[in-house]
């Protein structure tokens, strides 16, 4: 078994990891955000304080707004709402958080969100999954099901929440942040500050890193993480994520299994009270960010583009912005290493980005009331 899991590990981190560790990191933080927009924005809809979205095979979305609340959203913005959402603990960053289909959607019509639930002395970060039922005049989420939870409440927020697929569909990965406790990151019993690797049904492969030795350890995909709000797979089976870092340091980070991304030992920012926290560059045993911004962007979601609508974008990491305002995109080169950095102003603290089944972007502005956008390429 123990020779299985290091040949599966192997396989699924050496394509990226030897590129990616030969590049230094990219300081995009100076990078100008631009006015002039190569899209055109259409507003669709609004919502109280929209968190994330998932596209249905229609065309469809489901859009959670962080107070407890999913609804259904079709192309023309008409909004019905979905019941059966469970309990949640709302406040300050805390409450209903990602969604995102299962595999095998069109047969099961089961989905997955997560949430911060209700739990003495705070709140516990929540991996569940439910049918999306049709009542008729209604939509439902019937036969809920805890997948994954955290062990130990917290008051703090930076839940994270994220959910990704891997590309073969088997497994499930799954993002917490440090819940505003920076040292629970580099504790590898803690259920804070890591991303889990789990099976669909929320149980440990036997193919991750430390599967033998049980617990949150073995759940552990990696570790040091502070806020993880985006979680995506490229085509080529890459895992890419992006998480906020304090006064300075947002990153971009390549996820191999086993890796250690440094918070709270290390950050390309500093706390907020002035105080310095030591660079990545004097940890070269942690793993640096591909690209960091300093000053922050604060980014949200990240969405991999291989549409039709805008072809020289694919393969592309597009990456919401919340303090930046607007929607950053970041070019990747077949090694994975990064190319062409963009940035655009949209004047809107930008939440989540998602790639629509007909190629368009759509994209969820963090307020109440915060609008949904539709962008298409900007007309000739």
């Amino acid at each position: 078994m123990a020779a299985r899991r290091a040949v599966a590990i192997f396989l699924l981190t050496v394509a990226s990891f030897s590129s990616a560790c030969a590049a230094e990191s990219i300081n995009a933080g100076h990078l100008d955000a631009s006015d002039s927009l190569p899209f055109d924005i259409k507003p669709l809809a609004d919502f109280d304080t929209p968190w994330a979205l998932a596209f249905l095979p229609n065309g469809s979305a489901l859009i959670t707004e962080k107070p407890g609340h999913i609804w259904l959203v079709d192309q023309q913005g008409h909004k019905q709402a979905v019941s059966g959402v469970p309990d949640v603990a709302t406040g300050g960053q805390n409450g209903l958080l990602d969604i995102a289909l299962a595999p095998d959607f069109k047969a099961s019509k089961r989905v997955y969100f997560s949430y911060n639930a209700p739990a003495e002395g705070g709140s516990k970060v929540t991996l569940m999954t439910a049918t999306l039922a049709d009542q008729g005049e209604s939509l439902a989420l019937t036969d809920k099901k805890v997948v994954w939870q955290q062990s130990v409440a917290a008051t703090g927020g930076q839940p994270g929440g994220i959910i990704a697929f891997s590309p073969d569909h088997r497994y499930l990965f799954f993002t917490v942040g440090d819940r505003m406790a920076p040292d629970s990151a580099q504790d590898p019993e803690h259920p804070s500050g890591k991303i889990f690797r789990l099976t669909l049904a929320g149980e440990t492969p036997d193919s991750n890193p430390h599967a033998e030795q049980g617990g949150v350890r073995a759940q552990t995909w990696s570790i040091g993480h502070r806020t993880p709000y985006g979680l995506a797979f490229s085509s080529n089976g890459t895992l890419w994520e992006t998480e906020m870092g304090p006064m300075g340091g947002d990153e971009l980070n390549l996820i191999k299994a086993d890796g250690n991304y440094g918070w709270g030992d290390v950050s390309n920012g500093d706390n907020y009270d002035g105080s310095p926290i030591p660079d990545h560059a004097t940890r070269p045993d942690y793993d640096a960010p591909a690209v960091y911004w300093t000053p922050v962007i604060s980014p949200g979601g990240i969405a991999v583009y291989n549409g039709s609508e805008f072809p020289g974008w694919k393969e592309s990491l597009l990456i919401s912005s919340l303090s930046g305002q607007g929607l950053v995109r970041v070019g990747i080169k077949h090694d994975n290493r990064i190319g062409k950095i963009e940035r655009w102003n949209l004047n809107k603290r930008i939440r989540e980005v998602a790639v629509a089944p007909d190629g368009s972007i759509w994209l969820l502005e963090d307020a109440n009331p915060g609008q949904l956008l539709r962008l298409t390429p900007k007309a000739s």
